[in-house]
């Protein structure tokens, strides 16, 4: 599988949280060679199963990204627009966007104003439009956009918007390519709506009932410019096996079952304690009567901005170690 042309290719799917039919068509083709069974439920979860007789193992990375969505239009053609997910005002002045038809704008700030005051619902995205009506033909109330900046490889690494969660589904895909020989009951799902609050790996966990779940993320780093330590990760040290953030305290033996196999297997990783944020990890622990669950992460630098960066190396030691967890002997 040819990395960098797969990533550029689930970047570019649209698919902000709620709306994940672009990027799960995408996925299900990309994944279809290497399943026995695809599915979508209810939640627009994407479900690819190969089917073993041994413990049911689930793997979560979200498909879908965080985004804007219209909710005014102003007289001078203005689209003023609130958050789908986890946006950052200093992060986004002037990002072009793009809606799903195809329209395109750029996020600008009002005239004058002070950054330090600035909220969300000050900015606004130009259209182009002259007008209101002009507006209107090209974006409606509701409409979602997303960031439209280029992928970009870099001295080894990868610069691009939605790493954060598209370079996992990479990681997903990448494994399951690579497996070879299993006894688990596998189920590889891209979740939705994981950016409001992880809702698709919720009702995903509790109709797969899985012994195992591993939550397949991006992780903040600390290493970046004036980092303040909030985590414990690094780009281009491997795989970062999850052993907390702010939504799960990982399965204590899941951690160390997973630096084992680095070790055994001599795959790059590094143990992750997260003092913030969560994953899909978090909803999958607590399903029914819990699930023994952890989390294989990649390192990521400047999440949810339009310009993120990871370590290509990373990406091959994730899609490595989950397919050497996937591979190895469990009990039910």
């Amino acid at each position: 599988m040819d990395m960098m042309n797969t990533l550029t290719r689930l970047v570019s799917a649209f698919g902000p949280s709620g709306q994940e039919d672009g990027i799960a068509q995408v996925i299900e083709e990309l994944a279809r060679p290497y399943a026995d069974e695809i599915f979508r439920d209810t939640m627009g979860n994407l479900i690819c199963r190969k089917k073993g007789s041994g413990p049911k193992v689930m793997f979560s990375a979200h498909m879908d990204s965080i985004g804007l969505v219209a909710t005014h239009i102003d007289e001078k053609g203005f689209v003023h627009m609130g958050a789908v997910g986890g946006v950052s005002v200093g992060e986004v002045l002037y990002a072009p966007v793009r809606f799903s038809n195809g329209a395109q704008g750029l996020i600008c700030p009002p005239e004058n104003g002070e950054l330090a005051k600035l909220k969300l619902s000050d900015l606004v995205v130009d259209v182009g439009a002259s007008d209101e009506e002009e507006a209107k033909k090209l974006v409606q109330v509701g409409d979602t956009a997303v960031y439209d900046t280029p992928t970009r490889a870099a001295a080894g690494r990868v610069i691009s918007p939605y790493l954060d969660n598209r370079i996992s589904c990479l990681v997903l895909l990448m494994a399951m390519e690579q497996l070879k020989a299993w006894e688990n009951d596998l189920y590889f799902v891209f979740s939705a709506q994981e950016e409001v609050g992880t809702r698709g790996a919720k009702t995903a966990a509790w109709a797969i009932d899985p012994d195992y779940g591993i939550a397949v993320d991006v992780t903040g780093t600390g290493d970046e410019p004036g980092s303040k330590h909030q985590g414990s990760s690094l780009c281009g040290k491997g795989a970062a096996v999850k052993v907390m953030d702010h939504s799960v305290i990982c399965s204590p033996a899941l951690v160390e079952r997973l630096m084992a196999l680095a070790e055994k297997k001599g795959i790059p990783a590094q143990r992750d304690v997260l003092q913030m944020g969560g994953t899909d990890a978090g909803p999958i622990q607590k399903t029914r009567a819990g699930v023994y669950a952890g989390g294989i992460s990649i390192p990521c630098r400047y999440t949810h901005t339009p310009a993120e960066l990871a370590d290509l190396g990373d990406v091959r030691a994730c899609a490595q170690l989950v397919a050497a967890f996937a591979e190895c002997r469990l009990e039910a």
